[in-house]
């Protein structure tokens, strides 16, 4: 079924919509989930709260990229239950190192000027990563928004761990020089 499709019955607030949705993105929307979660329940527990998000997001909003609106829910989802589970003092997955390395680059902290700046700052990200190559901007969002492993990110790319490890450390560098030199607070 197309997005456009799926979208629609959303709008339509047909019940169809659900396993439409977990047709298409299930396994994508899992894996982004798992990955940040290290917990086959919590991901799918995850998922399930991520078709629940859609339906009552949509409408009023509709999608352009049906695909990234999910794989954008799952993951604050994902986020939030880390955190939560994090304050229960229930351990922590994989996604702790993706977060500690790049908080290299961005500091977590969320004050009145980090919000203010939040759109500023996504803006400059995104100019950053479309100036890079693509083999460089697919490793680094491969990490840091899929929270794949180094190991499969260079499976992916046809790189080894190691030019992985060294591409990313270098990204994250060239990153933060880029943010410091437009101002902001890295």
């Amino acid at each position: 079924m197309e997005d456009s499709q799926i979208v629609q019955l959303y709008w339509n607030r047909d019940a169809a919509a659900i396993p439409a949705s977990s047709e298409a993105y299930g396994t994508y929307c899992h894996s982004i989930a798992f990955r940040i979660l290290s917990d086959e329940q919590d991901a799918e527990e995850a998922v399930n709260d991520t078709w629940l998000h859609a339906w009552n997001a949509i409408p009023p909003h509709r999608p352009a990229v049906l695909s990234t609106f999910l794989g954008k829910l799952t993951r604050r989802i994902s986020i939030t239950m880390l955190q939560h589970r994090r304050a229960q003092k229930r351990g922590g997955g994989a996604f702790d190192l993706v977060l500690e390395e790049l908080s290299e680059c961005v500091s977590g902290g969320e004050t009145a000027e980090q919000a203010a700046e939040s759109r500023a700052l996504g803006e400059a990200i995104n100019a950053f990563l479309a100036s890079l190559p693509r083999k460089k901007r697919s490793a680094f969002l491969l990490r840091y928004w899929h929270a794949e492993p180094v190991s499969a990110i260079a499976q992916r790319l046809g790189m080894t761990e190691s030019n992985v490890s060294v591409t990313l450390h270098r990204t994250r560098a060239a990153l933060r020089d880029y943010l410091t030199e437009r101002g902001f607070d890295v």
